[in-house]
């Protein structure tokens, strides 16, 4: 008996292989293909294994008998033999483990040192409606795991460390059943600090630096490999300015400029690195470029300037033609860049008008640039002369315009003889006489020059006012009279005082009631208001003064009255019964134009002493068509004449015979008539009340009331 194997009680697990060939259920048994397999399964001390019956099984097999060989040696020892669900673990096998059987798969958990050996399985397989004998043996070998780290140990070794060694290190002791590791160490290599970059954003370098425009936001970051970390500091021309590995300049000025230096340090090992950049801050010239145009080479070219004065660095500045000139000017090679000031000469007979031109301009601080540009253009027309005259005429100022263009046309003055008078100006030449001297027909000329076009000129006479009015102007007796007065020619340049006078030779001022002036730019108007005859006839005057001379005419005003009236008769005057009112009828006589009629009164008793009262208008206005008006407002005690009058318009005809008031007729009937009806109605109303007392009174009167009311 082998050791560590207990002799087991007896086992009646062997009676199932008689029942082998029942299983079969007559299948022939096919024993020439059966399958033999053997292979080696590795187990580790008290964990588990299993142990299959074949290597590759299309079905459990229908019966499996499974025994063990110690190491190899000995006869084999019956393990356990199954069919179906049906299971039977041979006794002792617990030196083993612990034993269990599935579908043919002997599993040993808690596996022991004993278990290593040799296991052998026989199974019976079903195989397309037969049973096939199957054979595995497993050779089972049984692994011990160490206890733990231990022997004679290991060490790494790093000569010399570099900052590439830094990191986590891990030991680890393995063998086939297991493995161990160690737990983790840090290495830190301490270094530093390298020598620091610096990145610049925007990133803009140049030649000894970087750059940045002004107002834009910069950020300095500085880079210095160290362990433990740098720290960083910046200095701006050697001023400490920031603490920290980014520096961040908002809104950057010109004064930021300068040199940057970022100091690194390693506070650990006390060594200190530094690099040095210069940053340029680019700012553009203030405002705009300005684009100009002046006649030159004696107002035969143009010269076209730009300027954009400051700024760092200087802008650059360029003209720039049409595509068709900037193409020939590239082929001619003529195009140039200047600095601040650009000026460029375009003769003039080679410009067409209308052609335009820009200055291109450009600086590193302004990525989209700037430009202006004119264009080249002559003022359509010719120049306009004028002139006039300083306070009390002292003076005679001749005015030269010509407004527009690019550039401004040039004007100077010349006398008659070609003589140049003063200095030549753009758009506006003002020359200044003197009155002193006779300049009365003397001519003076504008002259006009462009580059763009031929010469144009203006001319202009100095002359005594030239007036222009009527002889004489007619007008009835209380019409308006309108004296006109106007200058003409070229003397109308030369503004003029003009005046009137009336006949006795008194200025005309504004604001009189008799007179209404009107005046223009070259006339004075003046109209006599309610002209009477004879007073407002006579010699009118309108006298021109300017700084050359005067000059007057004579207007002769004629008043006309209207034709006289027919003459008028009273055909009825008489007083109304109050004597207060008068009835006045007339008649008219002989033809002629008439507008009205006038009725006058007085009284016609007055002491022998005193003179006749004066006529008093008693009605006016009175239509043409009415013969007949009733007057009223009399004094009944007063005795009254009257007589009237034909007007036409302000013509009064002579005036009709005097008379006086006829006394109204009697008239009796209507006295008589008025008393009789008074006295039937008194009459009357005594019989109504008579009636009405007899009537309530019947008792004391009854014989009056039975005359009366009998039935």
């Amino acid at each position: 008996m082998e050791r560590g194997w207990a002799v087991p009680p007896p086992w009646r697990g062997p009676w199932i292989l008689c029942l082998l060939p029942a299983l079969a259920g007559g299948q022939p048994l096919v024993a020439g293909e059966a399958a033999y397999e053997e292979w080696q399964v590795t187990g580790v001390r008290g964990r588990a294994v299993q142990l299959s019956c074949g290597l590759v099984a299309a079905a459990p097999p229908a019966v499996v008998f499974w025994s063990f060989t110690p190491r190899g040696e000995g006869p084999p020892r019956a393990v356990a033999v199954g069919s179906g669900r049906d299971v039977v673990v041979a006794p002792g096998t617990g030196i083993l483990g612990r034993v269990t059987l599935h579908n043919g798969t002997l599993e040993l958990r808690e596996l022991r040192v004993a278990a290593q050996g040799r296991f052998l399985c026989q199974g019976l397989f079903p195989e397309r409606g037969r049973l096939r004998v199957g054979y595995a043996a497993v050779l089972l070998r049984v692994l011990v795991s160490p206890a733990g780290l231990g022997g004679s140990g290991a060490e790494l070794r790093l000569t010399p460390a570099n900052r590439s060694h830094t990191g986590w290190y891990l030991c680890t002791v393995s063998n086939e059943v297991n493995s161990h590791t160690s737990e983790p160490v840090y290495l830190d290599i301490v270094y530093g600090p390298d020598e620091p970059a610096i990145s610049v954003e925007p990133f803009s370098p140049e030649q000894g630096g970087f750059s940045a425009g002004e107002r834009e936001d910069v950020v300095l970051s500085c880079l210095a490999p160290s362990n433990p970390p740098s720290r960083y500091v910046w200095l701006h021309n050697g001023t400490q300015v920031h603490v920290g590995q980014t520096y961040i300049i908002a809104a950057i000025a010109r004064a930021q400029a300068g040199t940057y230096t970022c100091l690194a340090e390693n506070t650990h090992l006390q060594t200190r690195t530094q690099a040095t950049i210069v940053l340029t801050v680019y700012y553009p010239p203030a405002g705009s470029p300005r684009c100009s145009a002046v006649a030159t080479s004696d107002l035969q070219d143009v010269a076209l300037r730009c300027r954009w004065l400051g700024g760092f660095p200087l802008a650059q500045l360029r003209w720039v033609g049409s595509l068709e000139e900037e193409k020939e000017e590239e082929e001619e090679g003529v195009m140039g860049t200047s600095f601040s000031m650009a000026t460029r000469i375009q003769p003039g007979a080679a410009t067409r008008n209308s052609s335009s031109f820009s200055c291109l301009a450009s600086h590193p601080a302004l990525p989209q640039g700037a430009a202006c540009g004119t264009t080249l253009w002559v003022p359509s027309g010719s120049p306009t002369c004028a002139a006039a005259a300083t306070k009390g005429d002292e003076y005679v100022m001749l005015q030269c315009r010509w407004e527009g263009g690019t550039p401004p046309v040039t004007l100077h003055w010349r006398d008659g003889g070609g003589r140049a008078l003063g200095d030549p100006t753009p758009s506006t030449a003002v020359l200044v006489l003197s009155t002193e001297g006779s300049l009365g027909g003397q001519e003076f000329v504008c002259a006009a020059a462009h580059p763009l076009r031929g010469p144009a000129e203006c001319r202009l006479r100095l002359e005594v006012p030239d007036l222009e009015a009527a002889s004489e102007v007619a007008v009835l007796e209380g019409g308006e009279a309108l004296l006109t007065c106007r200058q003409r020619g070229t003397s109308a340049r030369l503004s003029a005082t003009v005046a009137w006078y009336d006949p006795k030779e008194r200025e005309v001022t504004p604001g009189l009631a008799k007179y209404r002036l009107e005046q223009g730019e070259a006339w004075l108007n003046l109209t006599v208001l309610d002209a009477e005859w004879p007073g407002d006839g006579g010699i009118y005057r309108c006298a021109a003064t300017n700084a050359v001379g005067t000059a007057s005419l004579p207007v002769r005003l004629r008043v006309d009255r209207y034709p006289a009236p027919p003459n008028v008769t009273i055909s009825k005057l008489r007083y109304t019964r109050a004597r207060t009112e008068v009835q006045l009828e007339w008649r008219t006589q002989g033809t002629g134009n008439l507008t009205g009629f006038v009725v006058q009164r007085r009284q016609t008793k007055k002491p022998l002493r005193e003179a006749p009262s004066p006529w008093e208008t008693a009605a006016g206005n009175i239509e043409p068509h009415s013969r007949d008006r009733r007057l009223g407002g009399l004094d009944p005690a007063v005795l009254y004449a009257f007589r009237v009058l034909a007007v036409n318009h302000r013509t009064a005809g002579h005036p009709s015979e005097v008379q006086t008031p006829a006394e109204p007729p009697f008239e009796a009937y209507p006295a008589v008539t008025g008393a009789a009806v008074a006295g039937m109605l008194v009459a009357t109303a005594a019989s109504l009340l008579a009636v009405r007392c007899i009537a309530r009174h019947r008792e004391t009167l009854p014989r009056l009331h039975d005359l009366l009311f009998r039935t």
